[in-house]
């Protein structure tokens, strides 16, 4: 079959959207690959001066849901540039309320509040879970978290059937008619043995024998039962869960689809898609002979949780995460191999030593970064919504994606680094028809919205603003985006792969041929 190690990678990405419903879970997936990759977690309260050397492999994460990491080359000197590619865990999605208990008309329903844009209508009639993290109380006295994932399906957002007038289009209120079902009262209370005035009575004298609280206890706020799902989950009993994050997500498993096996149908491709592309292509670059023997820069991945939301949060895009680790790493001592190195960046005057002291401003002035985030592709259906002649195909490539008002970060110097990466990156097993890469390298594609359609943004603005370094937007092309069951190509995903491992590999080559001040 054309393309075997291409779906071979595919295949590893599938797995890896099956074991992150969440972002929590996402985190968790790419620290699990780093670490086999020999990275070693650090955390941003601890002093780095003694843990963090040139050659080494690190990763830290901030509220469970965003990670960083990166690998230093041996030659790195205060200064330096730093390449980067930063991407987002989060997906539109549905998220449990504080207080999500809800009866109607004989069923137990649970109440949730929608996170991001998404396509609200394509979670109806779906098979449901709940994923996240809970805050459980330890045997020692201490709060710890723990991940949770109810593998079965035990929500529903049921349609209107269409004798009842069920709307074409379809139109709904977000918060009367999006509230899951997830059993009958009466099949509860057959399982507790208990009428409804007993059971209400057991919950009075159960909170009065607790004691003052604060707030009401879980088990008041939410269904018994599922506390009871949530605990078993987590490994502790239903009173010790204090709080949690519970995000629905559907059942139904990623896989590879179409005749061919040309597509990856699954939730969340918006965005581990790139999350993914992001971590295998740095976990590549360090493959290559050498690794990081003679690197005189910092190969860096950020995956920022709430993009979907404007990433205005500790965790965002938004935050002092990314520039205060540049910070820490710009000034990082030189190893005493690199000290003498004349093949090491040298950003002073005649071969004098870096001031420290400007070595932040220095590296950024030097750095590079990719937004790494989702593109469109056409949608054959709705052809007329595309600029005619910015209409990306899946298994075509990376797409480049640019905007006149800055929506995006790409310009035109961006833009030729990344063609001279592409250039460079290993052939994909799969080319596209008529793919002038045949010989070497990934294809990439550029897109652009037409005048009279809006266009979304990414992480890739704020961030180059907030660092004052290069940028450029990219991302593998999908359909449905937003939607609870979207549709990516194949083949793309090693296309992403290999230019970010390119990318990695060559930036500190390029970065002194592309020079515009």
């Amino acid at each position: 079959m054309a393309g075997r190690s291409s779906l071979k990678r595919a295949e590893d990405f599938v797995d890896f959207l099956n074991a992150s419903p969440t972002p929590f879970h996402a985190v968790q997936s790419v620290k699990q690959r780093l670490e086999k990759a020999g990275f070693k977690q650090i955390k941003e309260r601890d002093s780095w001066s003694s843990s963090v050397q040139p050659g080494g492999k690190y990763y830290l994460t901030r509220n469970a849901s965003t990670v960083v990491a990166f690998a230093i080359g041996s030659q790195w000197k205060p200064g330096n540039p730093i390449s980067m590619v930063g991407a987002h865990t989060d997906s539109p999605c549905l998220r449990i309320k504080p207080v999500s208990k809800r009866t109607a008309d004989g069923f137990m329903q649970v109440g949730v509040e929608t996170y991001g844009g998404g396509l609200w209508h394509t979670w109806f009639d779906r098979d449901l879970a709940v994923a996240g993290r809970a805050m459980v109380k330890g045997k020692d006295g201490s709060m710890e978290m723990r991940l949770v994932r109810v593998k079965k399906p035990i929500l529903r957002i049921p349609n209107l059937a269409v004798h009842f007038g069920g709307s074409v289009p379809f139109e709904f209120n977000k918060e009367s008619q999006l509230f899951p079902i997830t059993g009958l009262v009466s099949a509860e209370l057959n399982r507790t043995g208990k009428t409804a005035e007993e059971s209400k009575k057991e919950e009075t004298e159960k909170a009065a024998e607790a004691g003052f609280e604060p707030l009401k206890t879980p088990t008041q706020r939410h269904h018994p039962y599922l506390i009871t799902l949530i605990a078993k989950e987590a490994g502790c009993k239903p009173d010790d869960i204090l709080d949690f994050e519970l995000v629905l997500y559907d059942t139904q498993a990623s896989c590879i689809g179409g005749l061919n096996d040309e597509f990856v149908f699954s939730a969340r491709l918006d965005n581990l898609g790139m999350t993914y592309c992001a971590v295998e292509g740095l976990i590549q670059s360090l493959t290559a002979p050498g690794g990081l023997k003679g690197d005189s820069t910092i190969r860096l991945i950020a995956c920022f949780d709430h993009e979907e939301i404007g990433s205005t949060s500790a965790q965002g895009a938004d935050s002092n995460m990314l520039p205060s680790v540049v910070r820490r790493l710009s000034c990082l001592p030189a190893s005493p191999s690199s000290a003498d190195s004349e093949e090491s960046y040298d950003r002073m005057n005649n071969g004098d030593s870096t001031d420290t002291s400007t070595a932040y401003e220095q590296s950024l002035s030097t750095s590079f970064l990719i937004s790494a985030d989702m593109a469109h592709s056409v949608n054959p259906n709705y052809g007329g919504k595309y600029e005619p002649e910015h209409r990306p195909e899946m298994n075509a490539g990376t797409v480049l994606k640019i905007n006149a008002n800055v929506r995006y970060a790409t310009n035109s110097p961006g833009i030729v680094l990344l063609q001279e990466c592409a250039k460079r990156a290993k052939p994909a097993s799969y080319q596209p028809p008529g793919s002038k890469s045949s010989n070497g390298g990934v294809p990439l594609q550029l897109f652009v919205v037409r005048n009279d359609m809006p266009c979304g943004s990414t992480i890739g603005p704020m961030l180059s603003a907030s660092l004052g370094a290069r940028a450029i937007d990219v991302g593998n092309p999908q359909l449905a985006m937003h939607s609870i069951r979207e549709t990516s190509g194949c083949h793309d995903v090693e296309h992403g792969v290999n230019l970010f491992d390119s990318f990695f590999e060559h930036y500190g080559e390029l970065e002194k041929k592309i020079l515009v001040d």
